[in-house]
């Protein structure tokens, strides 16, 4: 009954809402002539003070002595249009996750804060790739991160010290960011130096040895110039046995030009990782091991040290209030150097010619008469970009039509190695109660492959938002990318591989909004995927044309309450109907089929200027329609039927909040044989804060009711589940100059 109740509240709360929001928006009318883009209140202090003009606030939460109020509601986003655009005047769905929110739910890193967007799911690093990996809608994201807008392929576990917010743009969406963006994109908005000297510094301390810093310092040089830095610290325990992270990383900005016609923005990201990697555990009879929480079966001298270094540099000419031209470059380097040991087979016995488990690992024996075989994924890898976008916004009217038109063109440059090695005789360690050991001194190590590859792109696009009428809105889009890319192994097959692909990409959408509390929408788009997309590449499939996917989605978007609460839901179907599937042993063909059709609904604002939400919900049918791998019918990895998240703070004095609330995701399955299927979970976090003027103090409990519950998956070797965090007491300080 636990993991159904939030379910059937999403879902009641989403169909009830045509029938509900006339009432609601009569409750706190807005002035007919204010667009509803500006109803909702800005959710940052910067965001505030660009937006004064044409953005009421919500009154005070009744926090007199709190000198920044917490709002996790958002009104706009660059995601979805290139440009900062209304949410309403979106044709996709959107999930805007702010930095009041991360801080109410204590999330610190990236994988997180990405819990509050439904339909995404944890992967783990796999091959040549490692850092973040992410599932939206079904499919891949590990590719489609942004980071202000420029394509972030470094691969680095992320963590939100510097981020505004993150942006999550549901559905296909190649005609704004090329290559990719199958299910979606996720674009990091940094924090931006503003014209208001402050200063923030925090504390944390947590269960588990977790600890963590963090300083936010701007400071106004003259009246159109400013500089901003933040930096952070910390050394993460967790409830799994040996894990420990330690991290650090600094992010300055200088803005010259703020409100004068010309502006000029200077950024950099430098961020260390030292963190122990985690390949979670086995399958056994078709679920995960019934082994403990806690249970760890890689070595203590694992560890993944990167390094990331990406520099940024934009200037803006206003030539006129409808003529706009923006030029930016960024430039990132990263190396990954990862000593990791994985779970890679259940044996029968404790020798490496024991009988090893297959298709489920199903077996009558207890996990005390079984063993794990473990396995090396040790590597170290490099990654180069160089990105320019050259793009103008222009504004204007033919006859009573009027005309937000974005025009631009992207060049870009990607290299990337990876020098993998082999370590041999690994130990065969029990499934029960694996020892806590470092390398064994017989264990020797052998140099693997090494692939070179890099890419080159140029794109051209054109995106043109119509209004017809007061009510009624069309947008367009075109883009033609040219993708080239080579690749070299010394001992992996194909010795040499090399392509060039070219694809135009559509996005088209009608808007109507017959008031201004409330918008309906039609849309359609496109992405593709070149087999060397990611700049590594499957032998057999390097002569295949891109994939492609096409999406549909139908959908809402209300502002209740007089602006202060936004609900959106929309129905969508996503279909890639010319996957890549292996006819034989010799042979890939354009010939499969995957489709994903589903419900999205969300909420986020306040009820009461005390009681404010946040939540999402995510009804996804994915199945593989069409493949020649033996896993036709089946459903693609780590795509839950549903998902739900939900946040809820009340202000019960003028000082004291409360609040909290669940994480619910249905079983999925580690791979897509489907051989391996994990249980779905509810997670229930808590929170209690004491607001002052100058200072917060702030307590949250994650996973209060200690559920055991697995997070990532790895589909390789037989698919692997990662445990998700135990019991943890988190307490954290701010204190504001």
């Amino acid at each position: 009954m636990l993991n159904h109740t939030p379910l059937a509240t999403a879902l009641a709360l989403a169909f009830a809402i045509p029938f509900v929001t006339p009432a609601l928006a009569q409750s706190a009318p807005q002035s007919a002539s204010q667009p509803a883009a500006s109803s909702a209140p800005a959710n940052a202090q910067n965001n505030a003070q660009s937006n004064a003009a044409d953005a009421p606030t919500l009154p005070t939460i009744g926090v007199q002595a709190q000198s920044v109020r917490q709002d996790f509601q958002a009104d706009r986003a660059s995601v979805g249009a290139k440009t900062p655009t209304a949410l309403r005047d979106i044709p996709q769905t959107v999930t805007v996750i702010n930095r009041d929110l991360l801080a109410s739910q204590g999330a610190t890193s990236f994988t997180d804060a990405l819990r509050n967007a439904p339909g995404v799911t944890i992967g783990a690093a796999e091959g040549g790739q490692i850092g973040n990996n992410i599932n939206l809608r079904g499919f891949t994201a590990q590719n489609d991160i942004y980071l202000d807008g420029f394509r972030d392929r470094n691969q680095y576990y992320r963590d939100t010290f510097d981020l505004e917010s993150l942006e999550v743009l549901y559905g296909p969406s190649s005609m704004l960011f090329g290559r990719g963006s199958t299910g979606g994109v996720i674009n990091q908005v940094s924090k931006k130096a503003n014209l208001t000297d402050s200063a923030e510094v925090s504390g944390m301390i947590g269960t588990d040895d977790r600890y963590r810093s963090t300083v936010d310092v701007n400071h106004k040089l003259t009246d159109t110039s400013a500089i901003r830095l933040n930096a952070f610290g910390q050394s993460l325990g967790s409830t799994r046995d040996v894990m420990k992270n330690k991290d650090f990383g600094v992010a300055p900005e200088l803005r010259l030009g703020i409100g004068t016609p010309t502006e000029i923005t200077l950024s950099a990201l430098i961020q260390h990782n030292h963190d122990m990697p985690d390949y979670g555990i086995q399958a056994l009879n078709g679920r995960p091991a019934p082994v403990p929480k806690n249970t760890f079966y890689g070595l203590t001298s694992d560890r993944t040290i990167q390094d990331v270094q990406i520099f940024t540099a934009a200037i803006k000419h206003k030539f006129s209030d409808a003529l706009t031209l923006t030029n930016q470059t960024q430039i990132s380097h990263s190396t990954t150097d990862a000593r990791e040991t994985a779970p890679q087979a259940v044996l029968t016995g404790p020798l490496s010619s024991s009988t090893a488990l297959t298709n489920g690992n199903f077996t009558t024996l207890s996990p005390s008469q079984l063993f794990i075989k473990l396995q090396s994924h040790d590597r170290v890898i490099q990654n180069h970009a160089i990105y320019n976008d050259t793009m103008l916004e222009y504004k204007f009217n033919t006859g009573p039509i009027r005309h937000d038109l974005i025009a631009g063109v992207e060049v870009g440059h990607d290299s990337y190695t990876n020098q993998a090695y082999t370590r041999n005789n690994l130990p065969i360690v029990p499934m029960l109660d694996p020892p806590i050991m470092g390398t064994p001194s017989n264990v020797t190590t052998t140099l693997g492959n090494y692939a070179d590859s890099s890419a080159n792109e140029i794109a051209a696009y054109l995106n043109d938002t119509i209004t017809l009428t007061p009510h009624w809105k069309l947008i367009g889009g075109v883009r033609w990318d040219r993708f080239s890319a080579g690749i070299r192994n010394t001992i992996s097959a194909p010795a040499y591989a090399s392509q060039t692909n070219y694809f135009t990409s559509v996005r088209a959408g009608v808007i109507y909004q017959p008031t201004d509390w409330q918008s309906y929408y039609v849309s359609y788009g496109t992405s593709f995927n070149p087999s060397l997309e990611n700049l590594t590449v499957t032998n057999l499939t390097q002569n295949l044309a891109p994939e492609s996917t096409k999406s549909y989605e139908v959908g809402g978007k209300w502002d209740l309450f007089g602006g202060n609460m936004s609900v959106n839901s929309a129905i969508f179907r996503e279909e890639k109907d010319n996957a890549r599937t292996q006819v034989s042993p010799t042979e890939y063909q354009l010939a499969g089929n995957i489709r994903v059709d589903g419900f999205q609904a969300s909420v986020t604002g306040h009820i009461t200027d005390k009681w404010q939400i946040f939540g999402g919900y995510t009804y996804m049918n994915a199945t593989i329609l069409k493949a020649a791998d033996g896993t036709q019918g089946h459903t693609p990895a780590n795509t839950p039927r549903n998902t739900l998240t939900f946040w809820t703070t009340y202000a019960i004095t003028p000082h004291w909040e409360i609040g909290g609330g669940p994480i619910y995701m249905s079983p999925r399955y580690a791979s897509n044989t489907n051989y391996v299927k994990v249980p779905g979970y509810t997670r229930w976090d808590a929170t209690a804060a004491y607001h002052a003027k100058k200072y917060d103090v702030r307590l949250n409990l994650l996973n209060l009711t200690n559920k055991y519950y697995y997070d990532a998956l790895i589909p390789s070797d037989g698919g692997r589940s990662v445990p998700g965090i135990g019991r943890t007491l988190l307490a954290t300080f701010n204190y504001r100059f």
